[in-house]
């Protein structure tokens, strides 16, 4: 720590308040100035000291010594460099478990300086036992040291909190390790506390460092051989000690950091299905909606593994889908999977926006048989409270004489929140005029079947076009309950809106290929008909779905399309072209 605060005093030349359980180090003690240049020597002589009082010295007792001697040696490296750099440093002891010592040193502090701008939380210890073999007493030794320390330095400045706040955490806090299930436990707990904090408009900022070399507990004994035995890269001092002056003055609102090289054995999976409960997982995915099958597997590193078996015989979405007459699973579909996967990971949360949305490549039936869709979903942190969900969806195919084919189709980000937005306002639909687009105008260039119609009139409205929803759709997903989460034929109605543009205006037909962000909003029952509302950009189009009352149930925005290989019929076309203004 002391040479992260030389870093942080060379670059502020800042007030420093220093807490630590030992007293003040002493400049003046020759001990501490022997123990830079000459640490066998005086290990010689302490040894030599204990004979002297009457005691035993054993390897044990010296070692703890010259461990107090390397700590105050620290802490007065650290209150030489704030002073070299103009920086005030004042030592307050206390025992951060002690939450009335806490208290008394945290109110000097705000006394002598008024408030507290970075707080660097980096007390703790570490006792590596089995959790069986622990006692209960050395448990809660390293747990509270981390924990309660932290908790009770906030406590302290209650209202008055940092502007900026930096926990030290640990690569066995991100991913847990054999023998440290205490030391884990608090530095998870530490970067729990961050994230909250951040929500309170502290930049926070937690560092999973990984073991130090050359300095600190790690780099001592048979740690640096064991940690190269299991393929961990220890962190060297000149890469570890400017990370925390990166992340205050460049990290932005802060977060979890990972600083490390090789994590090695830490990034393999202890279980093939990260230890899945089989009859939990099918309570997850009962009734989640028609893109959820049945659970593979829940795992640290790729988070949930679904397959979703799909036959374009009793699926309408498949079946009134179909591009030159192979069923292809629609965009909006695929979307739909990323939506009930994120559900499935939060339940009491609520997905508000689907993101940088991948439409890569189409994902066919062939020969109209059953195939099998592949979704994965990792949860993660999020802005302003929420948490997003990095999302793909893959095919795979045995082909002939090729062995298997894995195709990645969609990739995507949904967002979660604990409550839906209220829906905003927008101007209500224009009025039909009686020259609008009919609905077997548009689908006699469109490809889609009745599940899928879901464009009943079309028609340009000062810049915009507008698309009113078919009534009475046939259901489009078996079994019809539960109701899909998106609301993916709302979605497909702006895709299809849109369509009409692009075919009235430049003549092609053409497929959804991206979306920057898709959103929901709290439900209310629609107050008349329901219309797409788009706007088309250059490249692209954003849309929303408003009622006669001007509530918005979807937004749609940056959307873009690629153009569908095979051109429109004239004939077909020309309707298109006169309704959009274009003949």
């Amino acid at each position: 720590m002391s040479a992260i605060t030389s870093d942080l005093a060379a670059a502020s030349g800042a007030t420093f308040h220093l807490l630590d359980l030992t007293p003040e180090p002493d400049a003046s003690d020759e001990d501490l100035a022997r123990f830079r240049t000459d640490r066998d020597g005086l290990k010689r002589d302490i040894a030599d000291r204990m004979r002297a009082r009457g005691e035993r010295p054993t390897p044990r007792l010296v070692e703890r010594e010259l461990a107090r001697l390397e700590r105050a040696r620290a802490g007065l490296d650290a209150i030489e460099a704030i002073q070299r750099a103009g920086g005030a440093a004042h030592w307050h002891q206390v025992d951060l478990t002690d939450p009335d010592g806490v208290a008394g040193a945290v109110g000097a502090v705000l006394e002598a300086s008024g408030r507290v701008d970075v707080l660097l939380h980096c007390a703790g210890m570490e006792i590596s036992h089995f959790l069986p073999d622990k006692p209960q007493r050395e448990y809660d030794l390293v747990f509270d040291v981390k924990a309660d320390g932290w908790l009770h330095l906030l406590h302290a400045l209650g209202e008055r909190l940092p502007r900026s706040a930096v926990v030290f955490s640990s690569i066995a806090g991100r991913f847990g390790n054999a023998g440290q299930t205490d030391y884990s436990a608090a530095n998870d707990l530490l970067c729990k506390s961050i994230s909250q904090l951040r929500g309170r408009g502290v930049r926070g900022v937690a560092i999973d460092w990984t073991a130090w070399a050359s300095i600190g507990m790690a780099s001592r004994g048979s740690i640096p051989k064991m940690m190269e035995a299991a393929g961990i890269d220890m962190l060297p001092p000149e890469v570890g000690v400017p990370v925390v002056r990166r992340e205050l003055t460049a990290g932005g609102s802060g977060g979890e950091v990972l600083v490390a090289g090789s994590l090695g054995v830490l990034l393999e999976e202890r279980h093939a299905t990260g230890g899945l409960d089989p009859a939990l997982a099918a309570a997850m995915a009962a009734g989640n909606g028609p893109m959820t099958g049945r659970i593979e597997a829940m795992t640290i590193g790729e988070g949930i593994h679904v397959l979703t078996e799909l036959d374009p015989t009793n699926q309408a979405f498949l079946d009134h889908h179909r591009i030159e007459g192979t069923p292809v699973l629609p965009g909006v579909m695929g979307m739909e999977a990323f939506a009930e996967a994120a559900r499935m990971l939060l339940p009491d949360w609520h997905v508000v926006a689907l993101e940088d949305v991948e439409l890569l490549a189409p994902f066919k039936f062939y020969r109209d048989e059953p195939r099998t869709i592949e979704l994965w979903a990792r949860v993660m942190a999020g802005e302003e409270g929420t948490l997003v969900a990095d999302c793909r969806l893959i095919g795979r195919r045995s082909l002939r004489g090729q062995g298997e084919s894995v195709t990645l189709h969609f990739t995507g980000r949904a967002r979660l929140a604990r409550e839906l937005p209220p829906p905003p306002a927008a101007p209500a639909p224009s009025a039909e005029p009686p020259a609008a687009l009919g609905h077997d105008e548009v689908y006699r260039v469109y490809f889609h079947g009745p599940a899928y119609q879901v464009v009943d009139r079309a028609w340009r409205d000062d810049g915009h076009v507008v698309g009113a929803l078919a009534p009475d759709l046939p259901p489009d997903h078996q079994p019809a309950e539960p109701e899909t989460t998106f609301a993916p034929r709302l979605l497909e109605l702006c895709f299809q809106t849109a369509g009409v543009w692009e075919l009235g205006t430049a003549g092609r037909m053409a497929l959804p290929t991206h979306v920057d962000r898709v959103s929901r909003f709290a439900s209310r029952p629609a107050e008349g008909r329901l219309c797409a509302v788009v706007t088309p950009r250059e490249g692209g189009a954003d849309a929303d779905v408003v009622d006669e009352a001007g509530n918005v149930h979807v937004r749609l925005e940056g959307y873009r399309t690629i153009e569908l290989p095979g051109g429109v019929e004239a004939d077909a076309l020309e309707p298109i072209r006169i309704a959009m203004g274009e003949a």
